[in-house]
């Protein structure tokens, strides 16, 4: 059993496996949420309940977040009842939601001035990578805090990387998100038309998927749309908020980013039309609306 008490707020789609990874690897874990039932279920695992975020970082060594967008995340640390007002000097803060690289360095701050120290440790993965404890993990921080910390990265991801200091983890999850929703789009356009010209989506996918067309985008998300299977593992909302979050630092430092300014206004469409707790694979329907097709496998 570690000798480190963690603290997970936060049981969503991601948290909810994380956290039970880190029951798996033998740590004593304090859980909270908004919602009864993931903590109920935690619990029932051998977590203890905690009826605040102050409460959490009163009885932990170290507090991991992983909430929805940066508000949430100033909300649960910086706000009345959070984890600035239980925080004990010398205790981690890890951030591992996707949040603005502006809000990560802003909080960060907040918890070094109470005596603590903090990382920024987005994912990059959808609901079976945190499942399986093969996530990728973007940190940024200081080298020594984010080698105490490495056995519990190891635990719910697969691959952990520094990338520097407060910020960078965000500024590299902004990376992954531009890339995963331009693949996501051009998969969708690839499929779209071999079916309005009359190919079964299937062997296409069979077709191209061993080129340098193929990745672990085309892997998880093309069986998906072709099974009209939109459960979420990573809901179109979310996706549109990191690209918004994307487009704020383009802004900041001046960088133009013609083609996924028009993903997320493809995201923003779709959000519009009521399909923002879809998974982001629905971006297919935008393009399937335009040519009048349905890509699915033929019988």
């Amino acid at each position: 059993m570690s000798k480190e008490r963690i603290g997970f707020i936060g049981l969503g789609v991601m948290g909810k496996p994380m956290s039970k990874n880190l029951l798996k690897a033998g740590y004593s874990l304090v859980v909270h949420d908004i919602r009864p039932e993931p903590v109920e279920e935690l619990v029932s695992l051998g977590a203890e309940r905690a009826n605040s975020p102050k409460e959490v970082a009163e009885k932990c060594d170290i507090i991991i977040t992983m909430l929805p967008d940066g508000p949430d995340v100033e909300q649960v640390i910086l706000g009345p009842n959070g984890v600035l007002e239980g925080l004990r000097k010398g205790s981690i803060v890890i951030d591992m939601s996707s949040i603005s690289p502006v809000v990560a360095r802003r909080v960060a701050m907040e918890v070094e001035k109470k005596g603590g120290e903090m990382l920024d440790a987005p994912v990059s993965g959808s609901e079976p990578s945190a499942i399986e404890g093969t996530l990728a993990i973007m940190v940024g921080g200081k080298e020594e805090v984010f080698k105490r910390c490495l056995p519990i990265f190891q635990a719910m991801g697969k691959t952990i990387t520094r990338v520097g200091d407060c910020g960078a983890g965000q500024v590299a999850k902004l990376a992954n998100q531009i890339i995963v929703a331009l693949n996501i789009a051009a998969l969708s356009e690839a499929l779209v038309l071999a079916t309005k010209a009359g190919l079964d989506p299937e062997l296409v996918f069979q077709a191209i998927r061993g080129g340098l067309a193929g990745s672990l985008v085309m892997e998880r998300k093309a069986p998906m749309i072709m099974d009209r299977n939109f459960k979420p593992g990573f809901r179109i909302k979310l996706h549109q908020k990191d690209l918004r979050n994307v487009m704020q630092a383009a802004t900041e430092y001046n960088v133009p980013l013609p083609f996924t300014s028009l993903a997320y206004q493809v995201l923003n469409a779709l959000v519009n039309e009521g399909k923002g707790d879809l998974d982001h694979s629905a971006i297919v329907l935008f393009l399937e609306n335009l040519a009048k097709v349905e890509v699915k496998r033929k019988k």
